[in-house]
């Protein structure tokens, strides 16, 4: 159902997800055409869920990233991931296995809203925090 060159297409749209469809051709030797029906092909099996833009947090303002681990100490995780999902802060989460419940990634322009973030989160269960000094990947 999906193949190696479907694999490949997939690799250059993650790397860059307006790369016009004949350029992605001529790397995995197909016209433009057949490209945009492999892509086209891959969104209706849903492999294909969207398409992003990678943002430069730091010139936004957003200079603090912070990884937050959830202990619940409420079943009420609904409420919960309602309260995450309404967060701007909140760049990802997930539901995890292992020690905690939750892990978050948070972006904010402050300390400051970092903690009152925190102290919201204190009705739910209480958590762990790990600062980011530098991105990586």
């Amino acid at each position: 159902m999906i193949d190696q060159t479907d694999l490949e297409i997939i690799k250059m749209l993650t790397q860059n997800s307006r790369k016009q469809w004949q350029d992605i051709g001529e790397i995995v030797h197909l016209t433009g055409q057949a490209v945009k029906n492999r892509v086209n092909r891959l969104e209706k099996l849903g492999v294909i869920e969207g398409y992003t833009v990678n943002i430069n947090s730091k010139k936004l303002g957003l200079e603090v990233t912070a990884f937050i681990t959830i202990f619940m100490k409420t079943t009420d995780h609904m409420s919960f991931q309602q309260y995450l999902k309404q967060s701007d802060l909140v760049t990802e989460a997930n539901r995890i296995s292992g020690e905690g419940c939750y892990l978050l990634k948070v972006q904010t322009t402050s300390q400051e809203d970092l903690i009152s973030f925190l102290d919201g989160i204190l009705k739910f269960g209480n958590y762990k925090v790990n600062m980011s000094i530098d991105r990586i990947k």
